[in-house]
């Protein structure tokens, strides 16, 4: 037994690598929270990602809770979390802003999806958060859309950054409604672009509506803000068949592997994991 624990001892010492492998491993917890009240493409979403989120908890060592209760966003139930989840939405309540903008100021990490950075002055969502959407997120009010969902050929723009190992230099996404912003991401010198849409996707969108179809710009998808550990998806609204009015799920967000393989880059870095 001395023998074993002298050897044990010894591994360590000669191999530092060893111990840093064993504080990587360390679960962690990711609590995700959401609405799933308007529009059935975010709510398939939603319902996809509380099904492959704790798949991957169980393969890779974290544990990850979900709840519509918005107001568990508070400094108690955070203490824990070491990753925080918006799937749909953001809060709106000015107590769970505050133990927030708290929780990120202070090393909190976070995962944001489509609709949790939406704003827009005549919609039941207001710019009414400035530091979340533009100190946080960068991004200002949201502008306008492509239509209907589809894929895009998506480019890496910062290839050392760990939510992109293993990503190759572009891929196809899942089908996604795309989002573009009224504030320009690349003037902000706090955020880094990871992916952006490549100029092969053009024409991007179906319409019917001519303004719904991308010809041409640039629209960064993925992003990260210095300041803070923070992910920001642009995907997260699945195609469903609004046209034929029954509602039938027409793709999924999480049937993508290299996107997948994204987020899952992206979640284990924000939670402080290096992975094999």
């Amino acid at each position: 037994m001395l023998l074993k624990v002298l050897l044990f001892l010894t591994a360590i010492a000669v191999c530092p690598s060893f111990a840093r492998a064993q504080e990587a491993a360390k679960p962690f917890k990711v609590a995700a929270f959401y609405t799933g009240k308007e529009d059935q493409a975010h709510i398939s979403f939603m319902k996809e990602a509380n099904e492959w989120f704790p798949a991957m908890a169980k393969e890779h060592g974290f544990t990850y809770e979900t709840t519509n209760d918005w107001k568990k966003l508070n400094a108690g139930y955070l203490a824990d979390c070491k990753v925080v989840v918006f799937l749909d939405t953001r809060p709106e309540g000015a107590e769970q802003r505050q133990a927030f903008q708290e929780y990120m100021e202070k090393g909190g990490a976070w995962m944001g999806f489509h609709f949790a950075a939406f704003a827009l002055k005549d919609s039941a969502v207001k710019p009414d958060w400035s530091w979340y959407h533009d100190t946080f997120l960068g991004s200002g009010e949201y502008g306008s859309n492509t239509w209907r969902p589809t894929s895009a050929v998506l480019k890496v723009e910062a290839q050392d950054h760990p939510a992109l190992k293993g990503l190759p230099g572009t891929f196809k996404s899942a089908p996604n409604e795309w989002y573009r912003w009224k504030k320009n991401l690349r003037e902000n010198p706090d955020i880094t672009v990871l992916l952006s849409i490549d100029p092969s996707s053009f024409p991007l969108g179906t319409g019917p509506k001519p303004h719904e179809i991308w010809h041409e710009g640039d629209y960064p998808v993925v992003w990260t803000n210095k300041k803070y550990r923070m992910v920001y998806f642009n995907m997260g609204h699945n195609d469903i068949d609004y046209e034929g009015k029954t509602n039938k799920e027409l793709s999924f967000t999480f049937k993508n592997e290299v996107q997948n393989q994204l987020v899952l880059n992206s979640l284990l870095w924000l939670g402080g994991r290096t992975e094999k």
